[in-house]
C-alpha cells in the first residue's frame, strides 16, 4: 500500500481553510491516529492508515532534505513548521502547512509525534515550490541518496544562514498572511 506505487496525476485537491488534518505517530513514524479530515483528503480509510508508516502519503516531488530537517528537529524535541506536498491514494496531491511536535506521556517520556496540518497559504506556494525545485535538483545531481540529501541540506542551510533564520521562521516569511500573525 506504499504511496511510491501510486503515480502522481498532477491533479491537486484542496481542503477547507477551517479544516485541520491531524495525525499521531509512534517514535518510528507509524500512524497511530488519523482524523476524519486526514482520511477524506488522503483517500485512505482509518484501517488503511493505522499501523502504516506516515510516509505512505509522501509525494515523490517532496525534497528528502526537508524531511531530514523535520526529523532532525523533532529528534531535538523541538517543533517545526513546514509546507509539505502529500500524495493521496488516487495520485492526486495536496499541499499542507504542517506543525509537527513531539508527544509525551504523563510521565514526560517521549512517545511519538503529533501533526496538525492546515490548508496552505496559497501566496506562499510559488516560493515554496521554487525552493523545493532547487533542493530536488541538488539531491538528484548525486547518484548516492545520502550525498544528495547532504547537498540539499547544504543549499538549504546556506540560504537560511544568509537570511539569518530557522526553517520555521523562514516559512512564516513566505506569506503576507503569516507575517501579519507573527510576533516580532
Amino acid at each position: 500500500m506504499k504511496s511510491s506505487k501510486t503515480a502522481p496525476t498532477g491533479r491537486e485537491q484542496v481542503f477547507g481553510e477551517d479544516e485541520i488534518i491531524v495525525s499521531k505517530t509512534d517514535l518510528r513514524g507509524v500512524i497511530t491516529y488519523a482524523n476524519d479530515v486526514f482520511q477524506r483528503v488522503s483517500l485512505y480509510s482509518e484501517s488503511e492508515l493505522l499501523g502504516q508508516p506516515h510516509n505512505l502519503i509522501r509525494h515523490p516531488d517532496m525534497p528528502a532534505t526537508v524531511f531530514k530537517l523535520l526529523w532532525d528537529t523533532l529528534q531535538q524535541r523541538q517543533e517545526i513548521f513546514a509546507y509539505v506536498l502529500n500524495l493521496a491514494r488516487d495520485g492526486s496531491h495536496y499541499w499542507v502547512f504542517a506543525h509537527v511536535t513531539p508527544s509525551y506521556d504523563p510521565a514526560g517520556r517521549h512517545v511519538g509525534y503529533h501533526s496538525s496540518r492546515r490548508s496552505p497559504f496559497r501566496d506562499a506556494l510559488p516560493k515554496v515550490q521554487s525552493l523545493y525545485d532547487q533542493l530536488n535538483a541538488a539531491e538528484r545531481a548525486h547518484a548516492n541518496k545520502r550525498e544528495g540529501i547532504a547537498a540539499g541540506t547544504e543549499l538549504l542551510n546556506k540560504a537560511l544562514g544568509q537570511a539569518k533564520m530557522t526553517y520555521s521562521q523562514f516559512v512564516f516569511t513566505l506569506s503576507s498572511q503569516t507575517r501579519l500573525t507573527q510576533k516580532p
